[in-house]
């Protein structure tokens, strides 16, 4: 409710939204606070060195998400949305060969990778348990700057002091940020959204447009969404065009254009298997996640781990769905948007947090969501296909494989399209009446991660992450 269209879906680059995104954009931040100069150490110098430790999840999966590829570009002064992947491999090896960084407004700064990107695997920071330090020294080696930031999930990333603020007017009952004030639909919970639905007569996206257009131009509202699925779309059509081994040492192939030629080869078939349809949903979300993974540019909908959910409905419901049309697309995200919100602001979208529950279950609801109202479902029915798809991804664990965003990850985004088609369907089926609220299945949600053991939330040390092929 909360949180912009596009604060859900946010353009940046692979393998991870938490673990990718969100420290490259902290290490901006840090970059940016250096320049400010107004919260230096007393009695320090001008900066020479920086450094950067990384805590809890970020540490025990770092490598395989390629975090600290993230802090080095983020403390060379790019940003996810900036970013060109083509390009980051050269800054990347010239920063490993110089051991500096060059930057706007700020004196040359050492830096090697190295050594100044450290992997603390002892200590948990008490905010999240994504958590970093980062920290500039003077030429005496005294510190000169240091800020804690936490990665939140979804990109998003708040300082320590933030963080408190964010939790203590939680707390006080009074989390609800001035920019809101003149929206005219500001529901931060399903109970809400469907009561003002049936107050003003309008759908979940047209209450979610009138939100936004407080903030924005129409026009560029409508520039925007376009953008975002045209990133999206286009992100699929790479993966689902490219072969090859994805990076990281597991060896694991890109299937999804193998997978492509077979449907297609199979177009006209008498014979086809009625649950084609699947398979077509599925190579759709494994083509963005392979993408994902090799690194590429990619939308947080709502993390990077989750990001061919959303994208692989939006193209079934593009190109298998009858009457289907443009504006669908933008009733479907703005819909979805409003969901994602609604989670995010009671529970998490975090797999460092809650487990995988919180980032493909989130958004299998979110798809649910956006194609039952693309499809033409009531707010009552949409609130429903966003229940059954939450629910059935209730204690879902996130265990990747080597710390890389691949195993389990990239088919289980396909799965998740499927639970969203399928809830979508489900929900279409009723009248919107049904037993368990979706609020009440988000705060299960949060529960359920609460009590999740941190082995299995982002760490890499428990389940299919530990039970390995012997070959």
């Amino acid at each position: 409710m909360f949180l912009s269209v596009f604060e859900i879906f946010k353009i940046g680059i692979g393998p991870s939204s938490s673990h990718t995104m969100g420290p490259m954009t902290a290490a901006a931040r840090f970059l940016d606070e250096l320049r400010d100069g107004r919260r230096i150490w007393p009695g320090a110098g001008a900066p020479k060195r920086l450094r950067c430790t990384l805590h809890g999840s970020l540490a025990w999966t770092g490598k395989g998400h390629a975090t600290d590829r993230a802090v080095v570009l983020g403390l060379a002064g790019c940003t996810p949305e900036t970013l060109d992947p083509d390009e980051a491999e050269a800054l990347e090896k010239k920063i490993a060969k110089e051991k500096k960084v060059h930057l706007p407004d700020l004196p040359e700064l050492d830096f090697d990778p190295d050594k100044d990107v450290i992997f603390d695997f002892e200590k948990n920071l008490p905010g999240h348990a994504n958590g970093m330090v980062i920290e500039a020294y003077d030429a005496q080696d005294r510190l000169h700057l240091q800020e804690t930031f936490y990665s939140i999930g979804g990109g998003f990333v708040l300082t320590e002091e933030e963080l408190d603020r964010m939790k203590a007017a939680e707390a006080a009952g009074n989390d609800a940020p001035d920019e809101i004030k003149g929206m005219p639909y500001p529901f931060a919970t399903a109970k809400e959204m469907l009561e003002m639905g049936q107050k003003s007569g309008k759908t979940i996206a047209q209450m979610k447009r009138a939100n936004e257009i407080t903030s924005l131009d129409p026009q560029e509202l409508d520039s925007k969404l376009w953008q975002i699925w045209e990133v999206m779309d286009g992100c699929m059509e790479r993966g689902l065009n490219t072969e090859g081994e994805l990076p990281g040492g597991l060896t694991v192939k890109r299937r999804a254009a193998a997978i492509k030629q077979q449907l297609e080869d199979e177009r006209g078939n008498n014979m086809s298997m009625p649950h084609v349809a699947n398979d077509w949903l599925s190579v759709y979300a494994m083509a963005v996640n392979e993408e994902n993974a090799a690194g590429g540019k990619v939308v947080t909908a709502p993390t990077n781990g989750a990001a061919g959910v959303i994208p692989a409905t939006v193209k079934y419901y593009r190109e298998h769905c009858p009457g289907s049309n443009d504006e669908g697309i933008k009733t479907f995200l703005l819909t979805a948007a409003a969901v994602g919100g609604i989670i995010k602001h009671n529970a998490s979208i975090s797999g460092a947090e809650v487990g995988c529950q919180g980032e493909v279950g989130s958004a299998a609801a979110m798809a649910a969501a956006g194609l039952c109202a693309a499809l033409g479902g009531t707010n009552e029915q949409i609130e429903n296909a966003a229940e059954i798809a939450l629910e059935h991804h209730l204690g879902m664990t996130c265990d990747p494989v080597g710390g890389l965003v691949q195993v389990p990850c990239i088919e289980r985004n396909g799965l998740g399209a499927i639970k969203a088609v399928s809830a979508a369907s489900l929900a279409l089926r009723g009248d919107g009446s049904h037993y368990m609220p979706l609020d009440n299945c988000v705060e299960a949600m949060r529960q359920t991660g609460v009590e999740m053991n941190d082995k299995y939330k982002e760490t890499s040390k428990g389940g299919l992450a530990v039970n390995l092929p012997e070959c």
